[in-house]
């Protein structure tokens, strides 16, 4: 009879149920990544909560927090680095959360970014910042915002030889997007003069654009 007891223990306790798993074991890296490319706030909540990692990746090491950067989930963002996110985290091809906010003009998140630990010292994949690719693309708000920060590389120099000015008078069109963001370096104490590689200034490439009005800036 102990034997036929102690045989049905056994057998019950080793059955296909003998390990639950845990809402963090189920909780795998490709689902917390849809879930956050959807946009569940509410259940991403609730994997981080639950122990999911916030800087987990994708296969591109792509972090939460680029994602939804990436996507400009504001409010998914502000979750994740409630989290604690780390918003330099960078990925394959070194887009970090502050640099890619910067690129693209998301100020609002750039703020929120700077308030939770963004460092100046972290560049994109062409050794660039923040602040260069948005003078490219026009982003006042951005500019505005970064070249008054204090301890902000603003004449960092990248690896084609730019500075942030440079690139809003090589690769801007002139307008007056761009004519703000040169008055904006101007009053915030950039050096003007800075030569790219071959020794050409930012007045001699403005002149010999024909921007004007970005000439009278320089002068």
């Amino acid at each position: 009879m102990k034997t036929m007891t102690l045989l049905i223990l056994l057998l019950f306790n080793c059955g296909p149920s003998e390990k639950k798993e845990t809402k963090t074991e189920i909780m795998t890296v490709s689902n917390i990544i849809n879930l956050v490319q959807k946009n569940d706030l509410s259940s991403v909540e609730e994997a981080l909560i639950n122990g999911a990692d916030v800087n987990t990746t994708d296969s591109q090491k792509r972090s939460l927090l680029l994602l939804s950067t990436m996507k400009k989930q504001k409010e998914m963002t502000a979750l994740l680095v409630k989290y604690g996110a780390d918003v330099n985290q960078q990925s394959e091809n070194l887009d970090s959360p502050f640099l890619y906010a910067g690129a693209t003009g998301q100020t609002e998140l750039l703020k929120l970014f700077m308030a939770n630990g963004a460092r100046f010292d972290v560049f994109n994949r062409y050794n660039g910042s923040a602040l260069i690719p948005a003078c490219e693309r026009g982003h006042v708000e951005t500019v505005q915002l970064l070249a008054n920060t204090k301890n902000y590389p603003i004449d960092h120099v990248n690896k084609l030889g730019w500075t942030a000015l440079m690139e809003a008078v090589i690769l801007g069109d002139g307008s007056e997007n761009y004519q703000q963001i040169v008055k904006i370096f101007k009053e915030a104490g950039a050096q003007m003069d800075i030569p790219d590689n071959d020794g050409v200034t930012p007045l001699q490439h403005a002149r010999s654009r024909g921007f004007e009005e970005i000439v009278d800036l320089l002068k």
